[in-house]
């Protein structure tokens, strides 16, 4: 990776451990006379060695996007800096921290690696999620993990069908429907049953949440394919729409969601010697007793 010359901070910087650590990145970086860009909008703006800036400028002003959280806080990152190919490095105080692998304690030694272009680089898909209403309109947004459609306030079961790229699939009955990039296999596709793919493999996986049919299975598709969801009539049926998290819109019948690769791609920067498989032993508490193999 090229060394960064401007780096972006992003975090819920209310929450004390948060805040903690992005205090110890300002330092560090004001130590190494680097900039350090923040929303001008967040308290930290006021902190030594923060600029603050509109926050619609923080992804493309950046060389280098800095979050500190969970994985929620670095797929908001990812969508700041999605269009801008600026890289992603995450700093982990959230829980699991599947995509934020840097612990509070090597911030020092990573942002230095950063700093001197030694991180490794770990290019990943993005999803484009299209919303067409039945009026005409349409809206889109990208996602790194996954496209969610799922009930919407009435509480009843959605009727829904899937088609892969023109071709029928099913018809569902549930409560919606998770679709899901391989590096999206280990949220919320993984509580409906869906597998744990590796991140370098060209698939999606559609997830169905609480299926009425007890075949209605998660199936995995070409990454290549795009999928097309439609909602069938039944009263008061509406369903919304997210992409990691982020609310696109409410589909009702006669409009149409469709997903597909997009052809941005997300940076995701690790310390050196990240392995995927050792990160999945150490989240999900795999293997027995402490001998790494």
């Amino acid at each position: 990776m090229t060394p960064p010359r401007i780096c972006a901070l992003v975090g819920r910087f209310s929450d004390p451990r948060v805040a903690e650590s992005a205090q110890a990145v300002l330092a560090h970086l004001a130590g190494r006379g680097v900039p350090v860009r923040v929303d001008a909008a967040a308290a930290l703006a006021s902190s030594p060695g923060a600029i603050g800036v509109p926050l619609a400028e923080l992804g493309r002003s950046a060389d280098l996007m800095i979050a500190v959280g969970g994985d929620g806080t670095l797929l908001y990152a990812a969508g700041l800096v999605a269009r801008h190919g600026v890289p992603l490095l995450g700093i982990n105080r959230g829980r699991l921290g599947f995509l934020t692998d840097v612990m509070p304690q090597d911030i020092p030694e990573c942002l230095d690696a950063a700093l001197a272009g030694r991180l490794d680089a770990d290019e990943r898909p993005l999803l484009l999620a299209r919303l067409h209403q039945a009026d005409g309109t349409s809206s889109e947004c990208l996602a790194l993990n996954d496209v969610v459609l799922q009930k919407l306030a009435t509480g009843r079961m959605l009727d829904f069908e899937t088609r892969v790229t023109g071709r029928y699939v099913n018809t569902h009955a549930g409560d919606g429907i998770v679709v899901a990039s391989a590096t999206g296999s280990t949220a919320y596709a993984l509580s409906c049953g869906g597998p744990i793919i590796e991140p370098q493999l060209d698939i999606l996986v559609l997830a169905p949440i609480c299926p009425h049919t007890l075949s209605d299975r998660p199936i995995l598709v070409s990454g290549g394919s795009v999928v097309e969801i439609r909602l069938l009539e039944r009263p008061d049926t509406r369903a919304q729409v997210t992409c990691d998290g982020t609310i696109l819109g409410t589909l009702v019948p006669g409009g149409r969601l469709q997903i597909q690769r997009a052809t941005e791609r997300i940076t995701l920067l690790h310390p050196p010697g990240h392995e995927y498989f050792r990160l999945l032993r150490s989240k999900l508490h795999w293997g027995r007793g402490d001998i790494e193999r």
